[in-house]
Formats: C-alpha cells, sequence, structure tokens
C-alpha cells in the first residue's frame, strides 16, 4: 500500500518524529486549536505525545499524514483516519499500533496551521484522503464530527460528500456527525 501520495498542490507523508515542529506550531496556537481541545499544548507536551502520534494501523491506512505544499516544501498541517472514541476524550492509541483496521468508526479529519487558511487546502486534503481511503484502502464508511459552531468544517465535509447524520457520541460528547460510505463516494466519482 502506497501511504505517500499526493494531491493538486498538497504531498501526503505519514507523520514522523521529525514533525514535531509542525506539531508544536499546530497544537500550541489558541485559534488552531479552537475547535479541536480546551487548552494549547506546551512544545514539551507535545514532543512527549508526537512517538504516540506517529503510530499506523491497517498496514498504514490509519494514522496521521503531513500535509506538505508540493512547490513550496512548507509544512501545512496534518490529516486524519483514526478510530473515532465515542467515550474517550483523545483517539484510542493502543488501536493505532498495528494490526488490521480497528473495528470503531474510523473518522476523517485535518487541521491547518492559520498561514494555511481560507485557501482551499482542508477540502483538497479531505477529497485526497477520501479517495485514498476508498480506492487504496479495505475501509467500507468513514465517519466525521465536528465542534457544533464549526459551520467551515461542516461545509468542507458535505463538499466532500459526506452526509449529515445529526448528533453522534464523539469525544465524550454529542456532535454533529457527519458519513460517507464506499459505494456513496463511487456514485460521485463514477
Amino acid at each position: 500500500m502506497q501511504l505517500e501520495f499526493d494531491s493538486e498542490r498538497l504531498s501526503f507523508r505519514p507523520l514522523e518524529l521529525d514533525d514535531l515542529d509542525l506539531m508544536i506550531e499546530l497544537w500550541g496556537d489558541p485559534d488552531v486549536m479552537k475547535y479541536i481541545a480546551e487548552r494549547t499544548y506546551s512544545p514539551e507536551e507535545v514532543a512527549e505525545r508526537i512517538p504516540t502520534t506517529t503510530r499506523r494501523a491497517g498496514d498504514g491506512c490509519i494514522g496521521v499524514w503531513r500535509l506538505t505544499h508540493k512547490e513550496t516544501h512548507e509544512k501545512l498541517g496534518t490529516a486524519v483516519l483514526l478510530p473515532m472514541p465515542a467515550e474517550l476524550d483523545d483517539t484510542d492509541w493502543d488501536l493505532v499500533n498495528g494490526g488490521p483496521v480497528p473495528d470503531e468508526d474510523i473518522e476523517i479529519g485535518y487541521v491547518l496551521k492559520r498561514s494555511a487558511w481560507g485557501q482551499g487546502y482542508a477540502p483538497e486534503a479531505c477529497a485526497r484522503l477520501l479517495r485514498f481511503a476508498f480506492e487504496d484502502s479495505p475501509m467500507e464508511e468513514i465517519t466525521a464530527c465536528t465542534d457544533p459552531e464549526n459551520i467551515a468544517s461542516q461545509h468542507i465535509l458535505r463538499t466532500c460528500g459526506l452526509r449529515s447524520v445529526g448528533m453522534i457520541r464523539a469525544y465524550q460528547s454529542d456532535l454533529p456527525g457527519f458519513r460517507i460510505t464506499r459505494s456513496e463516494w463511487q456514485a460521485r466519482h463514477s
């Protein structure tokens, strides 16, 4: 399975330990974290977490990808396919430690640094990761959730073909949920 791939403007590569600089920038920015966590993380906390966030499962198709601009090589953010927790406040990283694709709902997500906002990178990343999920992996369905106030992300998910399924249980909260199946994705792209 090819885990490095491109979209029109972005290169996707599995997150590695040397991406600590990007993760510190993302997780330390209160504007980036506004809809993701209730706080920011110190460089020391991010450094402690990055070995966990570089784990992969399902022959590598479950995990975090670094997004880089193809021409400038600037690190712009991350995109994920990860097990969606219902009653935990974070991904159950034990499910992302080798082995097959977990039985849990697989969540798609993206986080971009502020300088990359408003340029169409989020829908581009979401669309390309969905293509990977349904063309190159065994996944049959992808799920997403957003903060209720994150209207921009909800719009991106709908634009990429995910349908609203009402409120779902995720991250110990009831949040707006979205889903797309392999057959729904294939119908949009045939």
